[in-house]
């Protein structure tokens, strides 16, 4: 968790099969010259919001598999190669119809 910048519980309507997102923010200059600040540069954690009829099989769902998996994907990450930490990553668990599927995006 030293490593996590920010996790926020997104309120609103749903995000759609969208469950759970995870983005690491790497130290790379963006605006000719002007680099991310350190204290931004991490991983970043976003709960989806869920329609309240789908809540607590969603919760099981991500507890058992997606949680796990982010733990994997920031344990890999940590030890990533410097190619892969200088690059920005988004990585998102979806949900649909009761089947979790996960993938980097970006």
């Amino acid at each position: 968790m030293s490593r996590v910048r920010d996790l926020q519980f997104l309120t609103g309507p749903d995000s759609g099969t969208i469950a759970l997102g995870a983005a690491w923010l790497a130290p790379n200059p963006r605006n000719y010259g002007r680099g991310v600040h350190p204290d931004m540069v991490g991983f970043w954690i976003d709960v989806h919001p869920v329609d309240a009829t789908e809540r607590a099989a969603t919760r099981a769902v991500l507890r058992a598999h997606a949680l796990p998996q982010l733990h994997e994907w920031i344990t890999q990450a940590i030890a990533a190669d410097e190619t892969w930490q200088l690059t920005d990553h988004q990585h998102y668990w979806r949900l649909t119809d009761g089947h979790l599927t996960h993938r980097d995006e970006a």
